[in-house]
């Protein structure tokens, strides 16, 4: 079975300085992928090459067998590729739910005439689109915050609308960059349930985070990256027993 993404001898360099060297890797539908890593390791480069954000200086990425590694951000998240951020990308200035309606609109086929004239379809659509957003905000664990201003809510709940927010364009390949950063143990345990929730229900996930008993708790396998290379791959047993691993990243009381 042709693996979801493919990532073939994927290199991006910054002024000379290689971000991410000859990288190869591959990832399975329906599965929990976890990238983990030193600061510097290329981790979030990474992820802004799969999204388009940046493009690479040599290699390919292939989405289902596409070659995607030319197309702009905006066809790859046409195509299924939705992500959230370390750092916060909300519309502070729009409630909750309407940041959720935001990602479920960017999903919708754009039609002006009817939505300028307010048009029963554009009208139901609307509606529909709400309704899914309500439904989003249940699933992740907001549901006493639906009619806040998203400037009101705790951190730990912005987080969670982000991932709802990139859920609304019901995305193939789900990328959580750094979802359990500054959370409790409690909200990150959540976060850790949610996770599995959305790869229950069919989406994939990759996640970079360096909270390591999230990482180890939740991923079918594991990609490890330093300075830009792969280090190692495999399950969490794999990795955590590696002794190139432990040696550079996960320290010898991991073992």
């Amino acid at each position: 079975m042709t693996p979801l993404l493919q990532v073939e001898a994927m290199s991006r360099e910054f002024g000379g300085v290689k971000a991410v060297s000859d990288l190869s890797f591959a990832i399975d539908e329906g599965r929990i992928h976890s990238i983990i890593g030193p600061n510097g390791a290329g981790k979030t480069t990474l992820f802004n090459l799969i999204t388009g954000v940046y493009t690479p200086t040599s290699g390919r990425i292939r989405l289902g067998g596409e070659d995607i590694t030319a197309l702009p951000t905006s066809a790859r998240a046409a195509r299924g590729i939705q992500r959230t951020f370390q750092n916060l990308q909300i519309f502070f200035n729009m409630t909750a739910l309407e940041n959720v309606m935001v990602g479920r609109h960017l999903a919708l086929k754009p039609r002006f005439l009817p939505s300028l004239l307010r048009l029963p379809s554009m009208v139901r659509a609307d509606a529909e689109t709400e309704a899914q957003a309500v439904d989003l905000m249940h699933y992740v664990g907001l549901g006493t915050w639906i009619d806040a201003d998203a400037d009101a809510m705790p951190y730990g709940a912005l987080k969670r609308l982000e991932i709802a927010r990139a859920l609304a364009a019901k995305p193939r390949l789900l990328l959580l960059d750094e979802p359990a950063a500054g959370l409790n143990p409690v909200e990150t345990a959540s976060i850790d349930e949610l996770i599995k929730k959305i790869a229950r229900a069919g989406t994939t996930v990759v996640l970079v985070e360096h909270d390591m008993k999230l990482v180890m708790g939740v991923s079918d396998h594991i990609l490890v990256l330093d300075y830009g290379r792969k280090l190692a791959e495999g399950t969490a047993a794999e990795v955590r027993a590696n002794p190139d691993v432990i040696r550079a990243y996960l320290g010898a009381g991991a073992a």
